[in-house]
């Protein structure tokens, strides 16, 4: 997908950061996750896959909308979500769209409030987010984009468990999960939410 497709925010924004054309990784990519495949992508790093997630994202939802979130991004942890957020918010210049972090370190009364006033997008870490659903903290009925951003932590922290009970809360929903490389384990998923899922190196 050329970006001279892309919304006028988004394109704008990619033009002041000095992006003139897709990646070779976004030119896979990114029109299918325009037209809802759900894609296991594996890359190197600086390839452009978390930049490929902030364009489809913010390409997808366009504006705000009601109060629950529609697009999900699981990452390692506290620092990388705020990181995430920063970036985030250079790609929505220009679009109303809310982004929120959920994460281990903070009160959870406070998450569940700040979330109920409204956000498009989630960062989160996976045990937060699933603490927060299972306290009726966030709603996920509006869902259509869950994401794992950097994938392989999942194995290391015990998140590849809590990020598999997400989607048994979750009607129909893209899903896409970016790693550097595959992994066996990623495959326990093609029976459950991964099914007729892309694979993309």
């Amino acid at each position: 997908m050329p970006f001279k497709k892309l919304i006028e925010p988004l394109k704008n924004t990619l033009e002041h950061k000095g992006f003139e054309s897709p990646l070779p990784l976004q030119k896979k990519i990114l029109s299918k996750i325009k037209g809802g495949s759900s894609l296991y992508v594996y890359a190197p790093k600086n390839s452009g896959k978390t930049s490929s997630i902030m364009i489809s994202v913010v390409q997808k939802l366009k504006k705000a909308f009601e109060d629950a979130p529609r697009a999900l991004i699981f990452v390692k942890d506290k620092q990388t979500a705020l990181d995430l957020e920063l970036e985030f918010k250079s790609y929505t210049r220009g679009t109303d769209l809310r982004i929120y972090c959920a994460y281990d370190e903070k009160s959870i009364d406070d998450q569940k409030d700040e979330i109920y006033y409204g956000t498009d997008i989630i960062i989160a870490t996976p045990k937060r987010l699933n603490r927060l659903f299972y306290l009726n903290g966030v709603n996920l009925n509006r869902l259509q984009m869950c994401i794992v951003d950097d994938a392989d932590f999942l194995f290391r922290n015990n998140g590849f468990a809590e990020v598999t009970r997400t989607p048994e809360s979750i009607g129909k929903c893209q899903y896409l999960v970016f790693a550097e490389k595959h992994d066996p384990r990623f495959d326990r998923w093609e029976d459950t939410f991964m099914y007729h899922a892309q694979v993309i190196k």
